[in-house]
């Protein structure tokens, strides 16, 4: 097993867009923590994000980072394609291993992931954070509580209009390269809702679906509707559109004696409907929204908490996902 930690020495690999605010920065801020090197294959985009950042050290190489004897635990900020390849290094350099979502490509790489996590000794973590977010740790007590009493069905709803950036095929954004994001955009933030739901109501055991390319500007789809059913008998259904009029975003929990409305994205109020009364709950997200998750793996490794977003969780939602991608 991996020894428990008195402080942890984190280093990224793959310093892009996402480590800026959302994570990057929580890292330094986190008790027991910081961020001591960071790697990017752009050795000039590394170094400069090293200099604004206040990092020690910065590498053009993932072996190298992984390799630094200085560097406890890794942090995979790569594209999904690369995820496994990275997290398998890692473990067996025998250093804990934080994976951004989706977990990898597919549920038969994150199965290799957990695998190899598990013989090694070596704890896995995936960027699944709003598991720690205050908002979702608010509505997991209202249904703990009782506050609709037992849930019965789930509802999602997921719409954006098409962006320009997906206009240019010469030039696509690797979130919508099955071959390097494992699917579209459905993969990239619709796993962040099916693995919120894992976590507030248990984990979902039957997934069907269906998908479509209606607008054929990228190889992903764009369109996703699927049904799904949790171990507890709870029902849910879900639809994404990536091609829609507007933006929406909506969860509804139903229960039998009432109903919980709230949004994956952003920090919009959650709506508690209960008893013929209407409460809006409102909470904000913090400025690195990954911080809450990042101080639970910290404090697990260093013998003070439980991460609640392991490898064994953020395979089940790439099992979903492949449910109905890949049935």
């Amino acid at each position: 097993m991996t020894p428990r930690l008195a402080h942890v020495r984190w280093g990224i690999v793959g310093c892009g867009a996402v480590t800026e605010v959302k994570s990057g920065p929580a890292f330094a801020k986190v008790p027991d923590s910081s961020l001591v090197a960071v790697m990017r294959r752009d050795g000039d985009k590394a170094r400069d994000y090293a200099r604004r950042h206040g990092v020690p050290r910065w590498y053009d190489d993932a072996d190298a980072l992984i390799a630094d004897p200085g560097v406890d635990a890794v942090y995979v900020a790569t594209p999904p394609s690369s995820h496994r390849e990275l997290a398998l290094k890692a473990i067996a350099a025998g250093k804990p291993v934080y994976v951004e979502k989706p977990m990898a490509i597919d549920h038969a790489e994150c199965q290799d992931i957990v695998r190899a996590g598990e013989a090694a000794g070596v704890p896995v973590f995936v960027a699944y954070y709003r598991r720690m977010l205050p908002r979702f740790r608010r509505i997991a007590q209202l249904l703990s509580d009782g506050a609709i009493g037992a849930p019965r069905i789930v509802d999602v709803l997921l719409h954006h209009p098409f962006e320009s950036r997906y206009r240019d095929p010469a030039n696509l954004p690797w979130t919508v390269q099955p071959a390097i994001s494992g699917g579209g955009i459905f993969v990239d933030i619709g796993c962040h809702t099916l693995d919120i739901l894992d976590f507030l109501l248990g984990p979902i055991v039957d997934a069907r679906g269906m998908v479509s390319n209606q607008l054929g500007a990228y190889p992903a789809e764009d369109t996703v509707a699927m049904a799904f059913r949790f171990y507890s008998g709870v029902l849910g259904t879900g639809l994404w559109n990536f091609a829609a009029d507007r933006r929406e975003d909506r969860v509804q929990i139903v229960g039998n004696g009432g109903r919980l409305t709230f949004a994956t994205f952003g920090d919009g109020p959650i709506r508690l409907e209960s008893g013929g009364h209407v409460e809006d709950i409102h909470i904000a997200n913090p400025e690195h929204i990954q911080q809450p998750l990042i101080a639970s793996i910290v404090a697990e490794l260093t013998g003070k908490g439980i991460c609640p977003s392991t490898a064994r969780t953020g395979a089940r939602t790439s099992w979903v996902m492949d449910r109905v991608l890949r049935p």
